[in-house]
């Protein structure tokens, strides 16, 4: 992540992060449904070895590009990486923004197989639930990706539509009508999260970028296994459904939070 910003000029820095988030999103929609097949067809094992040869693409991009020369930090440190968000506190919400809805959507990773059971169907439709959120992760990068790096009403409004969705895929009497939901969730989670991660990648020099997207990977992968121990709890003890609500809460109060700061800021008087 921080190599992308090195790849294009600072103009196009959103849409690069964009683009970026359209290759393991567009793996989220296609991947479940292709293992699914191939699974069916030759087995785990071969899967397996499908997914381990698909690393090699990735090898060869790494050999090709050529990202433009960097200042380095000295002996940069974790220490390093909190002493960035002390200084500039919009870091900090911006880092937020990645942990509430990296929670909020955990219920698509852990939880896809019993909701596709919840719906009626064998847990390995668990890929065409994985697969639309996927979908409309996807959908979102294009659909919107001159203007990742909007405003604070923008930010409410993805936030909203990733728990709106989020909750309304959970409670859904029907399948169709649920898969849309979700891939409305995936949208606006997209959305959010690179519009966050530009504004993170935009606010610091560039040779601090290595150390705030440290702090990225801790906010977004770090959360999960939080994440999956709460999510686990409550869809064993309240239902599968119930935990998509209740996870969904997060990203919803994100979005009241965000409105409440543009209607604020609208109020205040201006100067003459």
């Amino acid at each position: 992540m921080a190599m992308v910003a090195s790849l294009v000029d600072r103009a196009d820095v959103p849409q690069a992060v964009a683009l970026n988030s359209v290759t393991f999103n567009l793996a989220r929609a296609i991947g479940p449904i292709t293992a699914a097949a191939v699974i069916a067809a030759y087995g785990p094992s071969v899967a397996f070895a499908v997914n381990a040869g698909s690393f090699v693409l990735f090898v060869g991009a790494l050999l090709v590009i050529r990202p433009r020369p960097q200042q380095r930090a000295s002996r940069p440190s974790f220490r390093d990486s909190l002493e960035l968000v002390r200084r500039n506190r919009q870091l900090a919400l911006y880092l937020l923004v990645i942990l509430v809805i990296s929670f909020s959507t955990d219920p698509v990773n852990t939880e896809s197989p019993a909701f596709a059971h919840a719906f009626g169907f064998h847990t390995s439709w668990a890929g065409v639930v994985v697969g639309a959120f996927g979908a409309g992760a996807v959908a979102g990068a294009f659909l919107d990706a001159g203007r990742l790096t909007g405003t604070r009403r923008r930010m409410a409004v993805t936030l909203g539509l990733t728990g709106g969705g989020m909750l309304l895929f959970s409670v859904s009497p029907w399948f169709g009508l649920a898969l849309v939901l979700l891939a409305c969730s995936g949208c606006g989670y997209l959305l959010s999260n690179a519009s966050a991660t530009s504004r993170l990648q935009l606010g610091v020099e560039e040779h601090e970028r290595g150390r705030i997207m440290a702090l990225w990977t801790v906010a977004f992968l770090g959360i999960r296994p939080i994440a999956s121990i709460v999510d686990g709890a409550i869809a064993g003890t309240l239902g599968v459904r119930a935990a998509g609500v209740v996870m969904a809460i997060p990203a919803l109060l994100g979005a009241a939070v965000a409105a409440n700061l543009v209607r604020v800021r609208l109020l205040q008087p201006r100067a003459s």
